[in-house]
């Protein structure tokens, strides 16, 4: 099997070129691994039934008795993670309040992973996310007995749903995601998990309500903010040039990448003077028509400095919303977003400028900003005392009471 992975990966070298192999890798770990399997030579087909054994259900561990559990210990079951996975960065500093605040956490990897052991892992996440305390192991197999165990994400709900040494089952919910895929089987495999009891803990109050009410489940909201050290506006380096930010995202489809080149091309085609910064991921393989900078991925320490050159930024969520508004806030640049109730959770009127999510009224919108000084400048105002006001500490107390309120609710 690795030597036909070997050669199927050179044959694809060969056939896709750099940038090629670089988006097929990408999608090889956004899927968990699977398509290498699909891609398999006839003879070999794909195994599906291995594949998908995961959502089986079967009894991890042995049932135990909770009065003698750690009424403080937590079970964190989570998808494999590279640097600069937000959703992962979201997991990691709520696990590391946490801990501050007297509660005993593990973290568990399950599915396919490319660290060899929980300790290479717990490095990188102490290294590159936060300094957190819990111990990291791999598999469903090094499930220890927990108070409370949370999933957080789709796949890894099949394994908490399954495990049997915990009082609470708990589900992280930062998306939702059957929007991830078409209609299809793994469309529905990730709705089904709403319907597993688990009790929800979600980013933002569009998905508390959301599951609440098509799929009955108990959920507890938290909501966003941003890192108060590292996001405050930055010296203008060329003051008379104007920019527009654009999150470009093409690897995501729910940050609408399509969608926001055209309405920039309307844009520039008005507004041939504008120049554009692009950031997010390479968008060097698309034919982008009009002035712009290919920022590519940016570390975060450098993101602040970038959004303060920027007078404008067009940020497009069409599920759950980015973290990205609330720092572009911070830094001083005015955020145009689409209009849903995905986002007007936490985007309105007062802090940022909201749009149909077609080509024409989101370069409405941007062309707003930009000749209008007053009303830009009213709206970077609104919208950084709005941010200033967040706390990611104030939000994390709101889980801290939710798993101290446990024990009254009925699992």
């Amino acid at each position: 099997m690795l030597i036909r992975k070997i050669r199927l990966l050179n044959l694809l070298r060969i056939k896709l070129g750099a940038w090629g192999m670089v988006k097929f890798l990408w999608f090889e770990y956004i899927y968990g691994g699977r398509l290498l399997i699909r891609l398999e030579p006839r003879s070999k087909a794909a195994d599906i039934v291995k594949t998908y054994d995961f959502i089986n259900n079967r009894s991890i561990g042995e049932t135990m008795d909770p009065d003698n559990m750690d009424a403080q210990t937590i079970n964190w079951v989570i998808p494999d993670f590279r640097v600069g996975s937000g959703g992962h960065l979201n997991i990691f500093r709520l696990i590391s309040h946490l801990e501050k605040r007297g509660f005993r956490c593990r973290v568990i990897i399950v599915g396919y992973t490319l660290f060899c052991t929980g300790e290479e892992a717990r490095d990188v996440i102490r290294k590159h996310f936060f300094p957190i305390e819990a111990e990291v192991s791999i598999g469903e197999c090094s499930l220890k007995p927990a108070k409370f165990t949370v999933a957080t994400s789709w796949i890894t709900a099949y394994t908490v749903r399954n495990f049997m040494a915990t009082q609470h089952r708990c589900y992280f919910v930062q998306d939702y995601e059957p929007y991830f895929y078409a209609h299809g089987s793994d469309y529905y495999f990730a709705e089904a998990t709403y319907r597993m009891g688990l009790l929800g803990i979600t980013a933002g109050d569009w998905l508390a309500t959301k599951l609440a009410d098509k799929y009955g489940m108990k959920t507890v909201s938290m909501g966003f903010s941003f890192d108060h050290h590292l996001y405050y506006p930055r010296k203008r380096l060329a003051p008379h040039q104007k920019r527009v930010f654009f999150y470009a995202r093409s690897v995501t489809p729910r940050r609408g990448f399509e969608l926001g080149i055209l309405a920039l091309h309307r844009v520039a085609e008005r507004h041939p003077d504008i120049e554009f910064v692009l950031a997010g991921w390479d968008s060097s393989s698309y034919q982008i028509p009009f002035k712009h900078i290919d920022a590519g991925n940016v570390s975060v320490n450098d993101l602040p400095d970038l959004y303060s050159q920027c007078d404008v930024a067009l940020v497009l969520s069409l599920t759950n919303l980015s973290l990205l508004p609330l720092e572009l806030m911070a830094c001083g640049c005015p955020v145009v977003s689409n209009k849903g109730e995905n986002v007007e959770w936490l985007l309105n009127e007062n802090n940022a400028l909201l749009a149909d999510p077609n080509p024409e009224s989101l370069c409405d919108a941007i062309i707003d900003l930009l000749v209008n000084e007053n009303k830009r400048k009213q709206l970077i105002e609104n919208a950084s005392r709005f941010a200033r006001a967040t706390s990611w500490e104030s939000e994390s107390e709101k889980v801290v009471s939710f798993f101290q309120e446990m024990e009254s609710i009925t699992a």
